[in-house]
């Protein structure tokens, strides 16, 4: 990754489903907490990896669904793909790496043999979808409990004895899956870390987060710290037992899903594991160093706790909102209409309490800045609201000023807004 010249300073590689994704949680809300955490602390010199077992359709259904961020690195079809940024560029070399000893048509060939085996058509997708789930270098089953030992072994047997050398997963307590014997989550973790290495950027720390079976790979690499998430299942738990029970950097965390990653942050003293989510009051939540993410992520949560009243009305908030703006200060609506930010502001006031008792979150990602002045930032963003009325995303660039005799050391001179492809227009948006 060339995003930053040296290493990072921390990897986060974390399963997606009951791991980074709560599917319990119809608020998202610890989802939500990471998202603040890093885009306001890690995003600048940090890699978030998202690694699934999903295919890229289905991931990419889930990231219409939650509010998932944009990860530096996806690593897909429990580990036999792995892109590259938002465009998810293809690892050409991990793909010839698993071509040895590997051949589709013998796996399903022999697995056909096998009533017990269930083809991965997913009831509830379209039967286009569902053939997504049958990738290149992996071929996917549904297979009852009881009956899945005695069957991964058989198979095994005979795919070795017709030349391949295949791994078997199974996770969930009913998914099953053939890779090569090259592939699998930790071994896709294991090809990145020795291209970090052979560059010279081996990132400081890596944590491993996951809830399943097809995760243990990932805390069987000896550089990787783990964090089995409070919700992890029984065969994660099993092989824990058995292979890392006395293992000081693989923890069972307390918290479930991306509270548990949050929690193993600060257990292993990685960086800053407290939330802005978690703040109550903001204006408390300050770092040593000026950070724009991190001061953006704070404006845009007072956002929305205003308009759900979560925060006091007060004509003094609304004052210090005035002072970190400019007099001559310009928003540029995603219509191309120009506003004063003042006058933003005013209306912004009249919202208070506009979304109480309603769905209404707000989230930053891709922060990005630049110094473009000793005292002026350039910084961009997707800004993100989830409400009654569906998602929306506006591209955001934003100009600020360090200015020490602010309330918050900081001046919002500028910002220009523009709707992400396929989003409309909206009324009343103001920041």
């Amino acid at each position: 990754m060339d995003r930053f010249a040296g290493p990072a300073r921390l990897m986060i590689v974390s399963d997606l489903d009951h791991t980074m994704v709560d599917h319990h949680d119809p608020e998202n809300l610890s989802l939500l907490r990471f998202n603040a955490l890093w885009e306001s602390n890690y995003r600048h010199d940090s890699l978030l990896v998202f690694s699934t077992g999903r295919s890229p359709t289905l991931y990419k259904e889930l990231w219409k669904e939650k509010p998932l961020l944009t990860p530096d690195i996806t690593i897909m079809s429990v580990g036999t793909e792995i892109t590259y940024g938002e465009r998810m560029v293809s690892d050409s070399g991990w793909e010839k790496f698993l071509d040895e000893k590997w051949n589709r048509d013998i796996v399903v060939e022999e697995s056909s043999k096998f009533p017990q085996l269930s083809l991965q058509l997913l009831e509830l997708l379209t039967l286009v979808q569902s053939e997504t789930e049958q990738r290149p270098h992996k071929v996917s089953f549904y297979v009852q409990k009881e009956k899945a030992e005695v069957l991964m072994k058989s198979l095994k047997e005979i795919l070795t004895n017709r030349g391949l050398d295949v791994k078997i997963i199974y996770s969930g307590g009913i998914d099953l899956d053939i890779l090569p014997q090259g592939g699998g989550k930790g071994q896709a973790l294991a090809y990145l870390l020795k291209k970090f290495k052979e560059d010279g950027k081996l990132p400081l720390n890596t944590l491993a987060c996951g809830d399943s079976g097809n995760d243990a790979e990932l805390f069987s690499i000896p550089e990787v710290h783990g964090v089995m998430v409070n919700n992890a299942q029984e065969e994660l738990l099993k092989w824990h037992a058995e292979n890392a029970k006395d293992n000081p950097k693989i923890i069972h965390a307390s918290g479930k899903c991306a509270s548990g990653i949050i929690e193993a942050i600060g257990h292993f003293g990685l960086g800053p594991n407290i939330s802005p989510r978690d703040v109550e009051n903001l204006s408390t939540c300050k770092l040593d160093n000026f950070n724009p993410g991190h001061e953006l992520v704070l404006f845009y949560l007072l956002y929305e706790r205003w308009h759900r009243e979560e925060v006091e009305q007060s004509a003094t908030t609304i004052e210090i909102m005035k002072k970190i703006t400019s007099h001559n200060g310009v928003l540029i609506h995603p219509s191309g209409v120009e506003r004063p930010l003042h006058e933003c502001i005013d209306a912004f006031s009249a919202c208070y309490g506009d979304k109480k008792g309603r769905q209404f979150r707000v989230w930053l990602d891709r922060v990005s800045s630049t110094q473009i002045h000793p005292d002026a930032w350039l910084v961009k963003f997707d800004k993100w609201e989830k409400s009654d009325e569906g998602r929306r995303c506006c591209l955001t660039t934003v100009v600020l000023k360090t200015k020490a005799d602010t309330p918050e050391g900081l001046m919002l001179v500028h910002v220009h807004q523009t709707w992400m492809d396929g989003f409309a227009a909206k009324k009343n948006w103001f920041f």
